[in-house]
């Protein structure tokens, strides 16, 4: 049987069966791009098989031009290369085509087997007439009893090994003939050294005459020995390495999602024991915020109580006395008055009376909520959020610093406000309003700038540099009112005059003997210098300043005023320093 006539037989129409169907054939015998019986196989050179046709549909991924290449005589100038179907790789295609590939013969095989099954009974293969009971496996034709017993008694083929063709199909172990393409019916007996190629008894005495052509049976052995060289040698140990590290690569796939889904549980118990403990701070800061809305509403009620009770006492007091005033007669008023004043007296020295400046009532303004805080932890897990209700107390704000008390002309000076509560504790928070006013007392348009800093802990940092010295009015105040002690007394200094010259016991002396350095001492030295020398007249007999005179090392430097008092021969002009 012909490759041609095998595939007509394995594709008798477009709807032949397919690898997708419900009698799923071998998918050794299934072309992987049509998904039908191999039509014509050939094989790729990176040992894929595809119908000849697939092949040749497949889109060409270059084409190169070796026109200037070392050639053939009849090889063609273009080769075409496209990617295989299966493994991508990239493979040339011969220049006759698909036709010029290798036949994939085990293909065929395969294609023939499923043939043989799916077709039912078979006909013997000689007479075409009876139906195929035996199969030699010598000449690979199936044989019917009669064809079976003649083939037996010719002397060429009684030695043929012969079996029963059912027991060979259970087995799957029908095999077909490799005919050669330019002589049909003849067999692939031969090979051809030279060419490199199998070939029939027909070709060999007429295209291969003058080659060296033997059997395939005295060359296989050479051959199969170099296929299974590199297949034991080489590619088997690479085949295994290959599998161990892809069994590695499967295993660590496994290991790396199992390792993922563990840490995704873990984030999964971690969230909700974290949404958990949130939603449970969420309701401690709601109790918490309960507790305050009922303890500043029962606040608010007893002074609400308390205001009702002493508007009572002074109302009816007063609308008593001026009842009495109005329509009493003079007995009448004389009569009462004892009892009258009394109560009045009482009202007016002993009644709640209190100042609009200091009655403010809890609007609930100092409670706060800072999402931004940290809370400590619940069941574990670090929270934030904290609700603030200290309530500003001015009678128990505290300043710090000695900026408050002393300053110096020109110098920064610093103190620090601190905000606290009724309990005397510091608010922990910033955002009030505070207002610093530094006034001279005797002069009233010389005002000091101030800068306050909130530090948002309860603190407020206050810096000042004045520009004269005096005594200053500090005025600080928390929401327009006085904190307690202002205004304060602020006395500040003039700045400290430093000494430009040298401190030295005289100018010979600190300038090496030059003639022109001078001392602001009254000193004098013969000889032409200008300065003062120890022992010589007008010399103070102790060290001193060359700028002013002053023999005191740590002082300020006398003004120019009292150092030009001084005259050159000792005597002060004025006394006023």
């Amino acid at each position: 049987m012909s490759v041609s006539e095998l595939t007509r037989k394995a594709d008798p129409c477009p709807t032949a069966p397919t690898a997708n169907s419900e009698d799923t054939p071998n998918p050794r015998a299934v072309c992987n791009m049509c998904h039908r019986l191999y039509r014509d196989p050939k094989i790729l050179p990176c040992l894929h098989t595809f119908c000849a046709d697939c092949i040749g549909q497949l889109e060409p991924f270059s084409v190169s031009d070796r026109s200037e290449e070392k050639q053939e005589e009849d090889r063609p100038a273009v080769t075409v290369t496209v990617l295989c179907p299966d493994c991508d790789s990239e493979v040339d295609i011969p220049p006759l085509g698909a036709a010029g590939l290798s036949t994939d013969h085990l293909a065929l095989d395969e294609v023939f087997l499923e043939t043989l099954v799916a077709d039912g009974p078979l006909g013997c293969d000689l007479c075409g007439d009876g139906e195929a009971e035996r199969r030699c496996e010598v000449c690979c034709v199936n044989l019917c009893e009669f064809c079976c017993q003649a083939h037996r008694r010719q002397k060429r083929t009684a030695s043929h090994s012969v079996q029963c063709l059912q027991e060979l199909k259970s087995q799957g172990r029908l095999s077909r003939p490799v005919l050669c393409s330019l002589h049909p019916g003849q067999e692939f007996r031969l090979f051809c050294e030279p060419c490199d190629l199998p070939v029939c008894l027909e070709c060999a005495a007429t295209l291969h005459r003058d080659h060296r052509c033997i059997p395939a049976r005295d060359v296989i052995h050479h051959h199969s020995n170099r296929i299974q060289e590199l297949v034991i040698g080489h590619l088997r140990p690479r085949l295994e390495r290959l599998e161990e590290s892809l069994r590695k690569v499967d295993t660590s796939s496994e290991t790396l999602q199992a390792r993922v889904e563990a840490t995704a549980e873990e984030v999964r118990v971690f969230a909700r024991g974290y949404a958990s403990a949130v939603e449970a701070h969420c309701l401690s800061l709601l109790r918490h915020l309960e507790e305050l809305r009922v303890q500043r509403r029962n606040q608010l009620h007893l002074q609400k109580a308390q205001l009702q009770q002493a508007l009572l006492d002074v109302r009816g007091g007063v609308e008593f006395a001026e009842r009495l005033l109005t329509c009493g007669s003079d007995t009448e008023i004389l009569s009462a008055k004892e009892v009258t004043l009394r109560r009045l007296s009482n009202l007016a020295e002993s009644g709640y009376n209190p100042h609009l400046a200091t009655v403010a009532p809890d609007d609930g303004s100092s409670i706060r909520f800072m999402p931004g805080e940290r809370a400590g932890e619940v069941e574990g897990y670090p929270v934030v959020g904290v609700i603030h209700s200290k309530t500003l107390d001015l009678s128990k704000c505290t300043m710090e610093g000695e900026g408050l008390q002393r300053g110096r002309e020109g110098q920064q000076g610093l103190f620090t406000l601190v905000c606290r509560d009724s309990t005397g504790e510091q608010m922990g928070r910033g955002g009030e309003q505070v207002l610093v006013s530094i006034v001279h007392k005797e002069k009233k348009s010389c005002t000091v700038e101030t800068t306050v800093v909130d530090n948002n802990d309860g603190s407020y940092g206050v810096s000042y540099t004045p520009v004269e010295p005096g005594t200053y009015s500090v005025w600080v105040c928390v929401k327009a009112q006085h904190v307690k002690g202002s205004p304060f007394i602020l006395s500040v200094k003039r700045k400290v005059r430093r000494h430009p010259g040298t401190f030295h016991c005289c100018s010979f002396c600190s300038s090496g003997g030059a003639e022109e350095a001078r001392c602001g001492c009254p000193g004098t030295m013969p000889g032409g210098f200008k300065g003062c020398g120890h022992g010589h007249k007008g010399h103070p007999g102790k060290p001193h300043w060359s700028c002013c005179g002053n023999a005191v090392q740590q002082s300020e430097c006398l003004p120019q005023s009292v150092v030009a008092a001084v005259s050159p021969r000792g005597h002060l002009r004025t006394v006023e320093l």
